[in-house]
């Protein structure tokens, strides 16, 4: 029979000496970065009728600022605007610190640009939400955002430029 505690040393992640050598993502922490509200034209906008327009922006940005630590910053642009001038303007970047252990490089981009902003986003939601009750308006709840889906558009529009790159210096 065999002995159920020794290490299985077929699995390349169980080492004999007790050392972790299986990939490891952790958020570490999360915070914001820079938060910007402006309400230019308070206290005039409290009495306008017409509902805004809302436009949504956000970008991420992902940097290595420590061996095995990367931060990845959520930034979040929101403006509200009617026919008589801006309601409201959030700049926000909202970002997280992760720590990594043997993750090949050939994923840390996925994660970074597809799972680490689905972690960070319900967060830096709730920030932006706050900002704008705070500054006298409705709470505003922002879409949930499909970022493995928008990661996945870019990989195949950059590989779809590669080809056509491929395809025109061939020609």
């Amino acid at each position: 029979m065999a002995d159920e505690t020794s290490p299985d040393l077929n699995n390349p992640a169980l080492q004999p000496n007790g050392e972790d050598t299986s990939p490891a993502i952790g958020l570490i922490s999360q915070y914001v970065k820079d938060l910007s509200f402006e309400n230019p034209n308070a206290p005039a906008v409290y009495q306008w009728q017409e509902a805004p327009q809302v436009d949504v922006q956000f970008n991420i940005a992902a940097d290595s600022v420590g061996e095995n630590l990367y931060e990845v910053t959520l930034k979040i642009d929101v403006t509200s605007k009617t026919d008589q001038g801006t309601s409201f303007v959030i700049d926000l970047k909202y970002a997280g610190l992760f720590g990594v252990r043997n993750v090949p490089d050939d994923q840390l981009q996925p994660f970074f640009l597809a799972e680490a902003p689905r972690i960070l986003f319900p967060f830096a939601r709730r920030v932006v939400a706050d900002a704008v009750q705070d500054g006298g308006f409705p709470p505003l709840l922002l879409e949930p955002i499909d970022f493995h889906g928008l990661f996945a558009q870019q990989v195949q529009a950059a590989q779809a430029e590669a080809a056509g790159e491929v395809a025109v210096g061939q020609a």
